[in-house]
């Protein structure tokens, strides 16, 4: 199935090349920065525990309200529509105190719906259909379910839940584009991220930009390049680029 939502670095087109280096057996299987959760949405519903993780508490806060509370998220979405003025309505109403997680959830929504290329920041005059959306997030919610949801710093999450038999998606903020992401990503959170995944008992697949550093940084590990159309709209302005994919197996 899709995602609910579009997001900055959304793996929709890369998601069946990451599945398919899935390993054969695995227990558990987490997405530590789960963003959109395209990866979670595109497998397979197994046996395995199913966590998806994100540092974005807004974010978060929608995956759980679909998840426990989706009906009277839906009826506060029936009172949003497609306008500049609500889009910036809803984006200063998040910075406010006093709404319910349901309200909060609701603007989340409606301001990713609503914003261009789903960055949150500015209103797209595109077409959009909030109706369809709506009323696709009952199939969301029967989705997450059995699904853990978590809003942890990644190396706190991942000392969690790893064991020998773990499967970890990562999927962090890209090397030079951390800008695009609302939770601060540094060069240190690079570094500390790598050094985690040196220790861990589990599997991993990573997935990066095509940069020297990241290159350099994980070159002990096995590499992979793969092309998907870019959706970052980067300086070069190039149609396509390359991203890896990394693991530890």
């Amino acid at each position: 199935m899709n995602s609910f939502i579009a997001w900055i670095g959304g793996k929709k087109l890369l998601r069946k090349a990451i599945i398919e280096r899935f390993p054969e057996s695995f227990d558990r299987y987490i997405e530590v920065f789960g963003g959109a959760g395209w990866v979670l949405f595109g497998k397979k519903i197994g046996k395995e525990l199913e966590v998806f993780n994100d540092a974005d508490s807004n974010l978060i806060n929608l995956y759980r309200c679909i998840k426990y509370h989706r009906e009277e998220l839906q009826k506060e979405l029936n009172w949003l529509f497609v306008s500049r003025e609500q889009f910036f309505d809803s984006k200063s109403q998040l910075e406010t105190r006093g709404l319910t997680d349901i309200q909060r959830a609701a603007r989340y929504f409606h301001v990713i719906k609503v914003s261009f290329g789903a960055g949150r920041k500015n209103f797209a005059t595109n077409r959009k259909d909030l109706i369809n959306s709506i009323e696709y997030l009952a199939e969301v919610q029967e989705r997450l379910k059995s699904v853990v949801i978590e809003n942890k710093d990644f190396e706190n999450l991942i000392k969690v839940y790893d064991r020998p038999s773990a499967l970890f998606y990562l999927d962090p903020p890209y090397h030079t584009t951390e800008k695009y992401y609302d939770e601060s990503f540094s060069y240190n959170d690079h570094i500390r991220l790598k050094n985690t995944l040196d220790s861990i008992k589990g599997k991993f697949i990573l997935s990066y930009n095509d940069d020297d550093f990241i290159c350099e940084l994980y070159k002990d590990y096995h590499i992979e390049r793969v092309s998907r159309n870019n959706n970052l709209n980067n300086k070069a302005g190039a149609d396509n680029f390359n991203e890896l994919i990394i693991s530890n197996f």
